[in-house]
């Protein structure tokens, strides 16, 4: 197949095309701006490289002739960042994946798959949290990503273009910037453990989360890339854990006790998340297979 990867340097994208960069019967072509993923993350990878963004409508409709599958992960990440610079979400996550869709239509690519987030969910009390709930989205970010739910949908409905949106939630493991001030929550755990510092928690920690090993995340958007599904889908591990556990769980891995820091809540964060995954499982045959400790050291033993 040739397949293109946009955000493909960056932490979920890098993984995805790690993998599929290993079988000699594909083509990858990794398209990313490097706005905030790394050269690093693709290196010693069989694939080619374009610097470029999805902004760009006229490099897309270069870049997809004769292409075979999308698989749309570039994005502005984060909730708090979406917060503090909304129009520049909105650039990249909607006008940027509009792009991508009317590219891929135009190249006549038979299937794109779309990164989407469980944020879209927004603070819904009801659990586990299943496609057919409505969205009720809480910063500019889950905002974004919904309206490209809609999108998919409708290429997929006028235009015939096969589309999967998959519903991320909470992806941790390798290649992940513990730095960014908008990282995610166990990069960050991990790296301030590593400096003997106590993880710093926003809220009383008592929040919960569905965290998803990016293996999983990698084989969800292969078997969606695979099949003949299409629609949105929850992609997660099916459990939860509260936010202290987690960090207690990291410091035992790491075999340390520094205790934990309590900071105010962030806005946008939501209380609880938990997915229900059985129409992924259903639809092209998903199954978790890491649990959240295994997924851990993995992680750990990255950035140590």
């Amino acid at each position: 197949m040739r397949i293109v990867i946009t955000g493909g340097a960056g932490f979920i994208g890098s993984n995805i095309a790690e993998v599929l960069s290993k079988d000699n019967a594909n083509e990858v072509i990794v398209l990313d701006d490097l706005s905030t993923g790394k050269l690093a993350n693709t290196k010693e990878m069989a694939i080619k490289f374009v610097n470029g963004s999805i902004t760009d409508l006229e490099l897309l409709q270069t870049i997809f002739k004769d292409v075979d599958c999308v698989l749309h992960q570039a994005a502005i990440p984060s909730v708090p960042r979406s917060i503090n610079e909304p129009i520049a979400s909105n650039n990249a996550n909607i006008t940027g994946t509009l792009n991508v869709l009317v590219a891929a239509r135009d190249r006549n690519v038979k299937k794109v798959i779309y990164a989407s987030s469980s944020s879209v969910y927004g603070d819904t009390p009801k659990l586990p949290k299943r496609e057919d709930m409505t969205p009720t989205p809480l910063s500019p970010y889950a905002v974004t990503k919904l309206t490209g739910e809609h999108y998919c949908n409708v290429f997929n409905e006028v235009y015939g273009l096969k589309t999967v949106a998959l519903r991320y939630f909470n992806v941790y493991g390798p290649k992940q910037d513990p730095y960014s001030d908008y990282a995610a929550v166990i990069p960050k755990f991990v790296s301030r453990v590593l400096r003997d510092e106590p993880p710093l928690i926003y809220g009383d920690g008592q929040q919960t989360r569905d965290f998803t090993f990016v293996k999983d995340v990698v084989t969800a958007n292969i078997r969606a890339m695979n099949s003949d599904a299409t629609g949105v889908f929850n992609i997660a591990s099916g459990n939860r854990i509260t936010i202290q556990e987690l960090a207690e769980l990291v410091m035992k891995l790491m075999d340390k006790d520094l205790g934990v820091i309590l900071e105010e809540p962030r806005k946008g964060d939501v209380l609880h998340s938990l997915a229900d995954v059985s129409k992924a499982k259903a639809g092209f045959g998903y199954e978790p297979g890491y649990r959240l400790e295994t997924g851990l050291e993995e992680t750990v033993k990255w950035f140590s």
